[in-house]
């Protein structure tokens, strides 16, 4: 596991960010002393003379009337609302002005003629400090309020009838509280609704917000998929069967893809380059198995391989295939050993158009040749007499026979020439435009019930490698990643039939 991964590390600071940012604001919260704050706020400022200033009130009735003694006609009422909007109690010593002074509210150009104290229900005890004992009196356009003590959320409301000024003309507080400060109020009014959470508490929630979404973001964006148990690293060679190519090139790829580490390289040259080719690296590989695995069509020579050892992968089914111009869909087995005898030279005689019969075969290092000639012919090909397959260079040869040295030439070869006749893993003959599969005794080529189908072309494919390899080797990984592993369904997708399939059993467990 890779736990130094830049996910990994990215997902632990994340986490360790959000714990710090709560573990942060908790120790703010219970360590870092702050300030007391008294808060005041206009929550009201209205005309009700007629001769306000910039305002005037439309209609006045009862005590708002103007008398020969009373004049209100530039008269405004002004309700004050003060607030402790801080953290922490102010008592009666917090304020710094001279006993029994604590506070003084100015209103520029005006004078005030009433003041009116109110307080919330359950803040009765606020009361007593108000009283002109206490020190609450007014002069012209200031009222000097007493020391009055209030816990936090606490207020009070001042209401105010005053003449001689504009509406909306300056009010000021005034005074000083130690360790503290007041200010205009930053509370929420009265007719607001109250934020749910305070601001450290919306600080705190966006932080451990976007840590969640950072780490969900990974947990989605990672690829969580477990590499297949035994992963190995290092390199591994693959040489052999080139009918088996496609599906080692595949099974390599994905053997990369899930075990990071690993480089599998795919030479396939044919099942006798290959066997030869390992048994050469076994000889040179100074003690042990050499990172190489042969994959061979059928077995290996009974002499001269001592050394190797094999692992049976799958059933691979193998199919006669001919050029087009010959309409025929089937051959029996005894049809095309008198072929290769030569006692059988044009289709004609076997019911087919009058064109002469050529024969594409693959080199001697093909394995599928090997294949065709111990499971079709049950004897040798004869010697090739072409160079291509069109024109015999030897006259006095009883068959036009050439030779290819892979699957994909000997498919374009017979879908070019007329009257061509070829043979190649099932899966290569499909799709393949000019040329069509044949039936061999009647049985169709198929990797479905390859054990009863009694379909004669077909052959157990094997795994060779140099003695045992070690059971931590990248050798014996990619034979389990074949054999056991996510590898059978490569095998299946190529038209073959894993050994470990029950309907294979009967085949691959032949001697």
């Amino acid at each position: 596991m890779e736990w130094f991964s830049a996910e990994n590390v990215i997902a632990v600071l994340t986490a360790v960010l959000g714990v710090l940012a709560s573990v942060a604001a908790l120790w703010y919260e219970r360590r870092v002393p702050r300030r007391k704050r008294l808060g005041y706020r206009v929550q009201m400022d209205t005309p009700i003379g007629r001769n306000v200033r910039g305002r005037t009130a439309d209609v006045r009735l009862g005590l708002f009337g103007e008398g020969p003694d009373v004049d209100l006609s530039d008269a405004t009422l002004v309700l004050l609302r003060l607030e402790n909007d801080g953290p922490q109690s102010i008592g009666d010593n917090d304020y710094t002005g001279r006993p029994p002074h604590g506070l003084t509210v100015e209103f520029t150009g005006r004078v005030i003629r009433g003041v009116a104290v109110t307080q919330p229900g359950d803040a009765d005890h606020l009361m007593e400090h108000f009283a002109p004992e206490a020190g609450m009196r007014h002069e012209d356009g200031k009222l000097y309020l007493p020391r009055v003590p209030l816990n936090p959320g606490e207020h009070f409301k001042l209401l105010f009838l005053l003449t001689g000024g504009p509406v909306d003309s300056p009010v000021r507080v005034t005074g000083g509280l130690l360790d503290g400060e007041v200010r205009p109020n930053t509370a929420i009014p009265a007719d607001d609704k109250p934020p749910l959470f305070s601001r450290p508490a919306r600080l705190i929630t966006v932080l451990l917000t976007v840590c969640v979404v950072t780490l969900a973001g990974i947990i989605v964006i990672r690829d969580d998929t477990r590499p297949p148990i035994g992963c190995a690293t290092g390199t591994l060679t693959v040489v052999g069967s080139t009918a088996f190519a496609p599906v080692a090139e595949e099974a390599a790829r994905k053997y990369e893809k899930d075990c990071p580490g690993s480089k599998v390289t795919v030479e396939t040259r044919g099942t006798t380059t290959g066997i030869r080719a390992l048994a050469e690296a076994g000889a040179r590989h100074k003690s042990g198995s050499p990172a190489v695995i042969a994959l061979s069509d059928g077995p290996k020579p009974e002499r001269g391989y001592e050394a190797l050892r094999e692992n049976r992968v799958a059933v691979s089914v193998y199919a006669m295939v001919l050029n087009d111009r010959v309409p025929l869909r089937g051959l029996t087995t005894a049809d095309v050993r008198r072929i290769y005898r030569g006692e059988v030279r044009r289709w004609s005689e076997l019911g087919g158009p009058d064109l002469p019969i050529a024969l594409v075969s693959r080199n001697t290092n093909s394995g599928t040749r090997e294949v065709f000639q111990r499971r079709v012919l049950g004897g040798y090909e004869p010697a090739p007499s072409s160079g291509d397959c069109r024109v015999k260079a030897d006259p006095s040869a009883r068959v036009l026979r050439c030779e290819v040295d892979s699957t994909a030439q000997v498919m374009a070869t017979v879908a070019e020439v007329p009257g061509a006749l070829g043979y190649s893993e099932l899966r290569s003959g499909q799709a393949v435009p000019g040329l069509h599969r044949l039936a061999l005794d009647g049985r169709e080529p198929s990797v479905d019930d390859v054990a009863d189908s009694g379909y004669p072309y077909q052959e157990v494919e094997y795994a060779y490698t140099y003695g045992r390899p070690p059971a931590d080797s990248l050798a014996s990984s990619f034979l389990h990643y074949l054999l056991r592993g996510p590898g059978q369904e490569v095998i299946r997708t190529h038209g073959h039939a894993p050994c470990a399939a029950p309907e294979s059993y009967p085949l691959c467990a032949l001697p």
